[in-house]
């Protein structure tokens, strides 16, 4: 299993493997590890605790985020009283959205400006490891390189706002995704293979109570099918960024305000776990230039 992350607490550095709860660091900055053997060099070991967990992919060349739990569609069309469409069952779908706005474990999220409805979706991400090009959805997973925690962040009344226009969303999207705490390679979750996924749980907790449960093996369309709908006719390059789209129950906008606490506020902790794959923590912060 190979699980990185990026930073340390005392300057730059490169971590290598992640052996919970310590991790491995070259100092000097990114060398193969072929050359850290060669010299001699000894990785440090340090407590993940005193370490800043960078999203296992910074700025991916892309991010496509798909909407592949059946729940969290039919629950969220029908608050709005809309009917599933014939087209979500013909193949997935998902939009592009900013792929330089990744964060990583325990990061600080700020308030969007001019939101009032700040909301979490919870999600996995895989990470493509080998590039390509009308995949195979019966193969096409074997171009994952590992998977991690995926964190949608959304500002609802924007996103509200957007989707009336018909293009989907953008600024109720664009602030932040998280990504984290780590990437777990396929193998590692092998024998917990169900349905279209894997049978591992994935719980919501804000601040230490938990609000949310599903299952990965949920998914009605698997990340195979993903990836061959994303590589119909263009290239996947190794880094890009797919997410699964909001597990049912993942997000308040499906749990409903009034039954979650609320929106996010300032001083929220939200932790997002996935069975398998780790907690990938944040805390929401006030908005840019308010005290």
């Amino acid at each position: 299993m190979d699980r990185r992350a990026g930073d340390h607490a005392g300057g730059a550095g490169r971590l290598g493997p992640l052996r919970a709860p310590a991790a491995h660091a070259r100092p000097g900055g990114p060398r193969p590890e072929r050359d850290v053997a060669r010299d001699g060099d000894r990785p440090a070991v340090l407590a993940l605790d005193g370490v800043r967990l960078l999203p296992p992919v910074p700025r991916p060349p892309s991010f496509r985020d798909f909407y592949a739990f059946e729940q969290h569609v039919r629950t969220a069309r029908g608050h709005r009283g809309l009917e599933m469409v014939a087209e979500w069952y013909e193949f997935p779908v998902f939009y592009f959205s900013n792929a330089a706005a990744m964060v990583g474990h325990g990061a600080a999220v700020a308030m969007p400006p001019d939101t009032a409805e700040l909301d979490f979706e919870l999600e996995i991400a895989a990470v493509i490891g080998r590039g390509g090009r009308d995949l195979d959805p019966a193969d096409a997973e074997s171009a994952i390189a590992g998977y991690c925690v995926l964190n949608d962040w959304s500002a609802r009344d924007l996103q509200r706002a957007e989707m009336k226009v018909g293009l989907g969303p953008a600024k109720g999207k664009d602030f932040a995704t998280g990504l984290g705490p780590w990437l777990v390679t396929p193998d590692e979750l092998a024998d917990r293979r169900a349905g279209k996924g894997y049978d591992l749980a994935m719980v919501a907790r804000r601040n230490g109570a938990e609000i949310s449960r599903g299952n990965w093996r949920d998914l009605h369309w698997s990340f195979g099918e993903m990836l061959a709908r994303a590589s119909r006719g263009v290239d996947l390059h190794p880094g890009d960024v797919i997410g699964s789209g909001t597990v049912g129950t993942g997000c308040i906008l499906e749990l409903r305000p009034e039954r979650a606490g609320g929106w996010l506020r300032p001083g929220d902790v939200l932790e997002l776990e996935v069975e398998g794959l780790g907690v990938l923590a944040a805390t929401v912060a006030r908005a840019a230039g308010e005290e």
